[in-house]
């Protein structure tokens, strides 16, 4: 499981910069965006169904209103025919002519014409005798035992709607239909002695509430329908399938709810009037609502769609811009490391890869420098080998014709000749040493004093010198023929150029930052010119008089590099110290 997962790790960190890019930024663009787009679907959805919710209400309490109109004149139809005297009495069977029934008929047809909505007023006392303008009995009948009178009466005087006729021993001359109309009734009370005087019947032309009711459309196939207080059917279009139970209806005034019937949900919402106490239920198929936010859900979809292509195109196109001076930067990086260091970054930019880009030309450009100085160094060395190598071979060919005249000298006897001829060979023999580079310490101070003895002969009493060997550092190694090229310098530009005698001292000594050996001379010295010439030199590693002091400062800089070489101090006429830093090397 872990081989996996370093795998799956490893693959991901080796992915082209360009991809993680464009990953990045389609996360960074799409998921909020991702975000938005179900939280702003989701919140629209709610806000749809809330909408369609409130409309619906609104649209039924427009046709409450309405309906409550209607019936509310039914109502006053009822207070006016009780309270107007021929009427009353009527109700008091006070028997009339027939100018009397004439007057109360031309009574009653003058309320339906006032109010057209009505289709027919009956008006019966508690003997059973009746007046209409419009409705008349099929057979003689008993008015107390029909449901309608009853209800009445049960009501004791109030006002009610008691829904469509059904088996009502009553027509109408207009013949409606028992659901065309719609009835109210209202006993007639006596308030002195609370005895019912009679029942007022008046029939609703259900046309009215059909017109209100059928102009509300909700949706393609949502209808309203009118149920009474006991779940009977007051209107309900032609459309409608089903009859819904009272119970669902009872919980609240209003309200909304969702129901499964025959397999399709529908959506009910509904509003019961305090007056009729008749209920309006709006009825819709659930998928209707949803079918809009459908359509949002698409709009927002194909927003998502064109919003994930630009920001595909967007990441693309800035993580190409930002990989591709990479990648260029990488080529000249590949060419460099093939060995072409001329090759520079060139484009102008002043961003992070334009810095990196700098940073890459200054590197070719440092490179390019140390190579050419290595070059130069490298090339410096090699002449400073071969001109020891040069200065080797005439001391190897010395050296053997130096010791055939020895042997000659000691056979004629001739010892100052040996001394001197001995001399000479250890000096060209340890300019030899066997093609080493490194001698130790004792051997090169040996060197300079055979050097020394060769040049007192010659000079006699003119050069005088002293040596501090530093016998204790036996195990010392120096690098070769780096004390004779400066006492020679002291003998031919200092002993020599002075009047009378000269002396030479050198000294060597073990410091804390390296070995330190001195050549000091009391000859005529050199004045401030002539040492900044000498100092030039030396930090140029460049002599116009061959390789004197400038070539053992050479070949100690290219062995060891700095802080070491020679270093000259001198006053013309007090004489020249030069002073040689060397490494504390020792033997293994």
């Amino acid at each position: 499981m872990r081989t996996i997962r370093q795998r799956k790790k490893l693959t991901i960190n080796n992915l082209p910069i360009r991809y993680k890019l464009v990953s990045l930024l389609l996360l960074i663009s799409m998921l909020p965006s991702i975000g938005l787009g179900i939280f702003s679907g989701w919140a629209v959805e709610n806000v749809i169904e809330q909408q369609v919710v409130n409309q619906t209400l609104q649209l039924i309490g427009e046709v409450n209103k309405t309906t409550e109109v209607y019936v509310s004149h039914m109502q006053n139809l009822s207070y006016l025919i009780s309270m107007n005297e021929e009427m009353d009495a009527f109700f008091q069977h006070e028997k009339g002519d027939s100018e009397a029934d004439y007057k109360r008929r031309k009574f009653l047809q003058g309320l339906t014409s006032l109010y057209s909505e009505t289709a027919g007023i009956l008006v019966v006392n508690d003997k059973g005798e009746m007046i209409s303008n419009e409705m008349y009995t099929r057979t003689p009948t008993n008015f107390a035992k029909e449901p309608w009178y009853k209800e009445a009466v049960k009501n004791e005087g109030i006002f009610k709607m008691i829904g469509k006729p059904v088996n009502r021993n009553v027509r109408n001359h207009v013949h409606y239909r028992e659901d065309e109309v719609v009835s109210a009734v209202r006993a007639v009370i006596d308030p002195g002695s609370q005895r019912v005087k009679g029942v007022i019947l008046i029939d609703l032309k259900l046309r009215v509430l059909a017109e209100a009711a059928e102009n509300i459309r909700l949706g393609k196939t949502g209808y309203l329908l009118i149920m009474d207080e006991n779940g009977g059917d007051i209107y309900s279009p032609t459309a409608s399938k089903f009859v819904l139970p009272r119970q669902w209806f009872q919980n609240k005034s209003l309200g909304d709810f969702s129901r499964s019937i025959k397999g399709e949900d529908y959506q009910f919402i509904y509003e019961t009037s305090a007056f009729t106490n008749w209920t309006i239920v709006g009825v819709f198929k659930a998928d209707e609502p949803v079918l809009e936010v459908k359509n949002i859900h698409l709009y927002v979809l194909l927003f998502l769609l064109v919003l994930a292509f630009l920001g595909m195109t967007a990441s693309y196109y800035l993580s190409y811009s930002m990989s591709k001076p990479i990648l260029r930067l990488n080529s000249f990086m590949n060419q460099a490391e093939s060995g072409n260091f001329s090759t520079l970054y060139q484009e102008d930019r002043q961003d992070e890869i334009g810095l990196l880009g700098k940073s890459f030309n200054s590197l070719m450009l440092k490179i390019k420098e140390l190579m050419v100085l290595t070059e130069k160094q490298e090339r410096q060395k090699r002449e400073a080998e071969l001109r020891v190598l040069q200065a080797q071979i005439n001391p190897h060919f010395l050296y053997n014709t130096l010791d055939t005249i020895n042997w000659m000298a000691r056979k004629k006897g001739a010892d100052d000749i040996i001394d001197l001829v001995q001399a000479l060979s250890k000096l060209f023999r340890i300019s030899l040493s066997k093609g080493h580079d490194m001698i130790p310490l004792t051997a090169e101070f040996e060197h300079v004093e055979n050097y020394l003895k060769i040049q007192k002969a010659r000079y006699q009493n003119k050069l005088n010198y002293s040596i501090e060997t530093p016998t204790c550092y036996e195990d010392r190694l120096v690098l070769k023929l780096v004390l004779q090229p400066i006492v020679e310098n002291a003998i031919y530009h200092g002993i020599k150029e002075k009047k009378g005698p000269g002396h030479i001292r050198i000294k060597g000594e073990e410091q804390e930052h390296g070995l330190i050996i001195k050549v000091e001379d009391d000859g005529a010295g050199m004045d401030e010119q002539q040492l900044k010439e000498i100092a030039k030199h030396l930090t140029e590693q460049k002599s116009e008089k061959g390789y004197g002091m400038v070539n053992v400062h050479e070949r100690i800089i290219l062995n060891f590099g700095e802080p070491y070489g020679l270093k000259v101090e001198s006053e013309k006429g007090a004489g020249t110290i030069v002073t040689i830093h060397l490494p504390i090397l020792k033997k293994e």
